[in-house]
């Protein structure tokens, strides 16, 4: 017998045992697959070179056609495995990574944002189309991300470009059925339930003989989206995904409790002007996908005047299908992510809490993106793709970086939020236009206090003032232990507006505000909230205000959790335009609030014997 065949012959064997389950590692001579330690798939040698991969590209048929050309779309797909895998008597299961921002997107300048500076509930001047988007990149790479980790691991790892973004067929939907359906086709194909071909157009099938068809899939954002997305059709071999900053409604994505309001840092974007920036697809299709899908679906569906929920926004809000996701769910995110906000994942977490789908949650203290630790990762994909038997299950629920501290340094703790906290709700009592306070005991005859809105001043400026009508601040005494905030805070506010439309938008803030060289990302904002006041009734249906009557509005801020240190004070901090997120209408509405009718609720750790330092 050869070498060749005896390698064969081995291989066979150590797919015999893989496949059979008889055993968690079949080793063979020197290759052992996978190699466990603590848990967490390691290093194989024989892996480790890259000039032993095989990468090769293909084409996965969907059950769509968004490009309306009267055949199904095909995505371009991406394989980086071990040459071991090439005889196909070694399967390996798959890590798989999807984007529209592969190809490249829309260049500076970016100027085909919405311009904000227009009245609420007015129609907004005319948009900017966005440029020509560039295509790039070489056949057959689409990405090197996630490669250099996980093959030398054990891992097949796979690629995708988006419908209508590189060299996929499609139109870009940001976040339409069919950006779901891709993943899903290529999974399927993974498992041997879908078409694969060598050209875009021909008929040269390609199967994917080298994987077990267990399938797991990670990404950050836009790309943490398309797993959960993917994981929320149901499809059968997607085991677990970790999203990471991802967006799990475009609704939320790009509105907040009616109000239109943009992702930090792109102040005038929404879903057409996203679609702008990742078009990068056939030149030839460009135009029937700009008609069909930005100047049609998304022209009559993203409704900038009324900023209600939708069947446009249903169908972009995944939560809507949570209970087909199979997949065991590992969610990340910061805490202080203002472009995609943490209640993104929060809702995930929480709904998948007391159900059979495992999940766990890791959240940091900075801005957006930021992957949990690789170890717990590693644990993550080891259990559920090479059915690895590792106590992950036994694991926390839940990790958090706390301030100060390491993003890999996270501290553990029994589920998010923290069991132990519970609500402590607060109280305003008037001082404007300087500060009122924050109390626990209800009190009523405080009357009522009102603001003038003026998007000229931000949001810090107005935290840190003394003395403006432009905003009201309600403040707690001064700290003298640590206060532990986890979970959702709520508010209600009872408010009345001069016009019949305006912003509302509420800060929970750390004062003294502190500015310098040392301020953390947490020194200064616990955590926001915006909502319109126009849907104080229902998301789906808003109407216009009565001058001078009163409205009552209850939503959720930011999830958080953080603690406040000693020597400082909460401030709840209501004004109206947030000049960072919202609409820019002209200075001079007036919103008056009725103190005793608008409170603030906190998850505390402890609750309030906490907050009172009770023993």
């Amino acid at each position: 017998m050869n070498s060749f065949q005896k390698s064969a012959t081995l291989l066979t064997l150590l797919a015999f045992l893989f496949l059979t389950g008889l055993n968690a590692n079949a080793q063979t001579g020197s290759l052992t697959v996978p190699l466990i330690e603590d848990g967490q798939a390691q290093i194989i040698p024989e892996f480790e070179n890259s000039e032993n991969w095989i990468r090769h590209d293909l084409w996965v048929e969907t059950e769509f056609d968004t490009d309306g050309d009267g055949k199904p779309d095909r995505m371009h797909v991406a394989v980086t495995r071990p040459a071991q895998t090439e005889s196909g008597d070694l399967q390996l299961p798959v890590i798989y990574g999807t984007s529209p921002y592969f190809a490249g997107t829309a260049r500076p300048p970016y100027d085909f944002f919405w311009d904000v500076r227009h009245e609420i509930g007015e129609t907004p001047p005319e948009r900017i189309m966005g440029p020509e988007v560039e295509r790039r990149g070489e056949r057959p790479i689409i990405s090197n991300g996630l490669i250099q980790t996980w093959v030398p691991l054990g891992f097949i790892v796979v690629h995708s470009s988006s419908p209508g973004t590189g060299l996929s067929q499609g139109a870009p939907s940001v976040g339409g059925e069919n950006e779901a359906l891709a993943p899903k086709a290529v999974i399927d194909w993974l498992n041997g339930r879908a078409k694969g071909y060598t050209t875009p157009d021909g008929d040269e099938e390609v199967t994917a003989f080298w994987t077990n068809g267990n399938v797991g899939m990670t990404g950050t954002s836009y790309n943490g989206f398309l797993p959960f997305a993917a994981a929320a059709t149901g499809v059968e071999g997607l085991k677990a995904i970790i999203p990471v900053a991802p967006v799990t409604s475009f609704y939320q994505y790009f509105r907040s409790n009616g109000l239109v309001r943009s992702p930090g840092g792109y102040l005038g974007e929404d879903a057409d002007v996203l679609y702008d920036f990742i078009h990068s697809g056939d030149e030839s299709k460009r135009e029937y996908n700009n008609r069909t899908m930005r100047d049609t679906e998304m022209a009559q569906g993203m409704d900038r005047i009324t900023g209600d929920y939708n069947d446009f926004w249903a169908e972009r809000d995944y939560m809507n299908r949570i209970d087909q996701v199979k997949a065991a769910v590992f969610m990340a995110h910061a805490f202080n992510d203002w472009n995609v906000m943490p209640e993104h994942t929060y809702q995930v977490h929480d709904a998948l809490r007391g159900t059979d789908v495992p999940s766990m949650i890791y959240y940091h203290q900075g801005g957006h993106g930021g992957e949990p630790p690789h170890k717990l990762m590693n644990k993550w994909f080891t259990r559920y793709l090479f059915d690895i038997e590792n106590g992950v299950e036994e694991l926390p629920r839940a990790w958090i970086t706390r301030e100060g501290d390491e993003r890999d340094q996270p501290t553990a703790y029994d589920d998010y939020p923290n069991p132990a906290a519970s609500p402590v709700t607060f109280h305003l009592t008037p001082g404007a236009p300087e500060r009122g306070g924050l109390v626990t005991t209800s009190t009523s005859g405080n009357g009522t206090e009102t603001l003038v809105d003026n998007v000229s001043f931000s949001g810090s400026a107005l935290a840190e003032a003394e003395w403006t009508n432009h905003r009201l601040i309600y403040v707690t005494p001064e700290l003298t232990e640590p206060l532990h905030i986890s979970g959702v805070p709520s508010v209600t506010v009872t408010l009345s507006s001069s016009k019949q439309a305006a912003n509302l938008s509420v800060w929970l803030v750390s004062l003294p505000w502190t500015e310098g060289r040392n301020t953390l990302i947490t020194d200064n904002i616990i955590t926001r909230g915006w909502a319109d006041p126009r849907n104080h009734r229902s998301l789906t249906e808003s109407e216009p205000l009565v001058p001078g009557e009163y409205y009552t509005l209850t939503f959720d801020l930011q999830p958080d959790d953080q603690i406040i240190p000693p020597g400082q004070q909460i401030g709840l901090m209501i004004f109206s335009s947030d000049r960072e997120f919202t609409l820019w209408p002209q200075p001079g509405t007036e919103l008056t609030i009725d103190l005793d009718n608008t409170s603030l609720t906190l998850p505390v750790v402890g609750g309030e014997d906490a907050y009172f330092h009770k023993e």
